[in-house]
This record gives structure tokens, C-alpha cells and sequence, in this order.
């Protein structure tokens, strides 16, 4: 995690606190796994309740079940502020804040009954997940995501200003060249139309009713199929960047010059230097020895 907790005293709080937040002993790793379980099914019994024939149904037991796991994701949370030197931090990070909205809404509407409609954002358990896995902080591949995204945001976002000004303008084409019976009643909901073609959606609300509009919709498409992997490219060159970068030293060997070795590398893959000038070549005295 990106702020450090720490456990509150010695004893029951700090053997809580390594199972509960860390991941490295077999009972943490289990309760890792049975968190996992419990969000999963958590979040099933919320999709399930919301298709109307199996509500009516199973209904009761979907008010128990979401009822169980409201007490017992609220008792999770009792201790982890429990074996926490400073419980703020935490509650305001944005796992605990996570933690603390998936659980909030239920007992709002046992309270209040007017907060019934805020029962939906408990769906929000399925984030939870993100802090049991730590993709963001403790995986290599998800680090150099987000590197790929970081040196790609610019340029992805130029690319994006330039289909919205296409879009635009062929929007404002199509609106002064198409009648509002066909749709087209305003700008905004030609741009509407620009998006859906551009992106080769083609959901038929608004069809073009003459044959000049329909030769720009051709024409606006053939854009979209040209451009759409545009952003994928940017987005793969990066992260190709990113894995070189993560492999490869940039420190050239002194004896060729060379640049481009692994980072576990310790002799120059074409001289055979010996390339960490800071220590002694394990080997040098060897070689000297050969005759």
C-alpha cells in the first residue's frame, strides 16, 4: 500500500495485523482467499437480487445473505481498526473508504429508510479485490501498465481532440445537409450520430435520408475502421518501451561502448567486459593465469 500502517501493541493486535493486511504467512494468504470468496458472493447476491423473477422467488434469502455479509464485512472492518496503531489513515485511504461504503448503505436504510435507493452502491465490494491482490503496487506487469499509460496519455489524448474535431465538423455537415425528420434535430444530437458512426457502432436510431448523407456516413466510417487502432498502437509501442527499459541498462560497457545488456547482466555481451566498474572482475585473476 502507498501509506504505512502499523499495528497497535504488541500480542493479539500486531498477530491480526499481519494476517489481515500482509500476505506472506499461509493464515494471511487465507484469509486473503476467504475475503475473495466472500466479496465474490457478496456482489453475486446483489446482481441476483436485482433480476426480478429470481427476487421474487429467493427474495428471503437474498435479504438474509445480504444481511450476513453486511454483519460480517462489518466486523472485518471492527478489526482492522482494531489492531491499528492509527485507524484514520487508513479509514481515510481509498481502501478504507471503499471498505466503509460497502457497508454504510445497508445500515443507513435499517435507520433510515429514505436511503433505500443508496443500497445499490454496494456493488462497490468488488473493489475490495483490488486490495487483496495489490495489482497496482506489487505486480511488474501492472507497474508497466501504468508506465504505458503514463507516456502514452499525451498522445492519446491529441489523438482524441482530433477525432472530436472530426466528429464535430461532420456533425455540423450533417445537420445542415439532413432534415430534423431523419433525426438530425440539433447539433449535439448529430455529434451523437458522429460518435456512433466513427466508433462503427451503427445502432440505425438516426439514418440519413439523402444520398449525400449517406455517402458522408460511408465516408465517416472508413475513418473510424482506419483510425480505431491508432490509440492501440501508441498504447503497445509504450508499453514495449516500458518492458525494454524494465530488462535493459542504459550504462555502456567500457570497453565497446555497448548499451543495450540486461540488467542482471555482468559481462558485455560482445567483448566480454567485465561491466560493474564499481568492483573488482571475480575472474580477472584467472584470466591473467591463463597463458
Amino acid at each position: 500500500m502507498s501509506f504505512n500502517l502499523t499495528p497497535a501493541a504488541e500480542g493479539l493486535r500486531t498477530q491480526l495485523f499481519h494476517i489481515i493486511f500482509e500476505s506472506d504467512t499461509p493464515a494471511a494468504k487465507g484469509f486473503d482467499i476467504a475475503l475473495i470468496v466472500m466479496i465474490m458472493a457478496s456482489v453475486g447476491v446483489i446482481l441476483l437480487g436485482s433480476v426480478q423473477g429470481v427476487s421474487q422467488e429467493y427474495g428471503w434469502l437474498f435479504y438474509y445473505l445480504e444481511w450476513a455479509f453486511t454483519i460480517l464485512f462489518t466486523l472485518e472492518l471492527a478489526v482492522r481498526i482494531y489492531c491499528l496503531e492509527r485507524p484514520s489513515i487508513y479509514l481515510k485511504s481509498f481502501y478504507g473508504v471503499v471498505d466503509m461504503i460497502s457497508i454504510l448503505p445497508a445500515w443507513l436504510v435499517l435507520l433510515m429508510p429514505g436511503f433505500h435507493a443508496l443500497v445499490i452502491i454496494r456493488i462497490l465490494r468488488v473493489l475490495r479485490i483490488f486490495r487483496i491482490l495489490r495489482l497496482m503496487e506489487f505486480v511488474g506487469e501492472g507497474r508497466l501498465l501504468i508506465d504505458a499509460l503514463k507516456r502514452s496519455f499525451h498522445q492519446v489524448l491529441l489523438f482524441f481532440c482530433s477525432i472530436l474535431m472530426v466528429v464535430t465538423m461532420f456533425a455540423a455537415l450533417m445537420y445542415t445537409i439532413e432534415s430534423p425528420e431523419t433525426g438530425f434535430t440539433s447539433i449535439p444530437m448529430s455529434i451523437y450520430w458522429a460518435v456512433v458512426s466513427v466508433t462503427t457502432v451503427g445502432y440505425g436510431d438516426i439514418v440519413p435520408g439523402t444520398a449525400v448523407g449517406k455517402a458522408i456516413t460511408v465516408v465517416l466510417m472508413l475513418i473510424g475502421y482506419s483510425i480505431i487502432a491508432v490509440p492501440t498502437g501508441i498504447f503497445s509501442a509504450q508499453v514495449i518501451r516500458s518492458i525494454r527499459e524494465d530488462r535493459y541498462s542504459d550504462e555502456a560497457c567500457p570497453g565497446c561502448g555497448h548499451d543495450r545488456h540486461e540488467k542482471r547482466a555482468r559481462y558485455c555481451l560482445r567483448c566480454g567486459t567485465w561491466l560493474d566498474e564499481t568492483t573488482e572482475d571475480p575472474h580477472k585473476e584467472n584470466l591473467q593465469k591463463e597463458p
